[in-house]
């Protein structure tokens, strides 16, 4: 209930949240979700990026395809996931079944809750991310891959020692930009999981609208807002720092 006198409680609320075990599992999740969803989304978009940035009716359709979960709600893909995860009429299920494997709980078990959910988040934004880096491969100048050819370096020499270098500011800004929408990520969570099973796949804007509108314990959810604000300040200057050293080395 709402307080209709609202006094002043100073940290408290920090203290609370810092000595709950309920957040210390948030934190592990949101950063656990963090962590998978931006490397396999960047990793993922840069491979189609690097596939599909060729001349073409099948390569433009190819990234059209990829492109447009992006533009559909989280909600609706949340929606589709969900039926696609359901333990006994699921289209991975089935296809498991094909195969003559068991049914597998997606959602409800505690060790794939989260890389499913990251799985959805992933299959939204791989397009967008992949558009942001194709947009950056053009950019390249084709006389540097020519000099290489020239030179006779390897593909795979290409790629790690001139592509990939050249594509690090894209890179630190999906970095940064996946980063943030990993940590605030709600939709996905609200509708597929409700934070379960045991709480092991709630996360910190899950975790503050529980606390806020639920429970309304306003100035709790506000604090851990505050938390999440610092957690992520710290990682993306962690993330400037990196750059700076790397812009230095280099």
């Amino acid at each position: 209930m709402l307080r209709k006198n609202p006094r002043f409680v100073g940290l408290s609320n920090y203290v609370e949240l810092l000595q709950s075990q309920e957040f210390l599992s948030v934190i592990k999740n949101s950063l656990l979700y963090a962590l998978l969803f931006v490397v396999f989304s960047i990793a993922i978009a840069l491979l189609f990026a690097v596939w599909l940035n060729k001349p073409g009716r099948v390569h433009s359709f190819a990234q059209s395809a990829v492109f447009i979960p992006y533009i559909v709600s989280f909600v609706t893909i949340s929606l589709v996931w969900l039926w696609l995860m359901d333990p006994q009429f699921g289209l991975l299920n089935s296809l498991l079944a094909v195969f003559k494997l068991k049914p597998y709980p997606w959602l409800s078990d505690v060790k794939t809750v989260i890389p499913s959910l990251v799985l959805v988040s992933v299959w939204k934004y791989v397009g967008y991310y992949m558009l942001l880096l194709i947009a950056a491969l053009q950019n390249i100048p084709l006389s540097i891959y020519d000099a290489a050819k020239i030179d006779g370096a390897t593909e795979r020499a290409v790629f790690f020692r001139i592509t990939i270098p050249l594509l690090t500011p894209s890179l630190f800004f999906l970095l940064v930009v996946s980063t943030t929408e990993a940590l605030r990520v709600f939709d996905p969570i609200n509708i597929m999981t409700q934070g379960g099973p045991i709480n092991s796949s709630s996360v910190f804007v899950y975790f503050i609208y529980e606390y806020a509108f639920k429970y309304f314990r306003i100035g709790y959810a506000s604090a851990g807002g505050v938390i999440l604000f610092i957690i992520i300040g710290i990682l993306v200057a962690i993330y400037f720092n990196m750059l700076g050293k790397k812009v230095h080395y280099q």
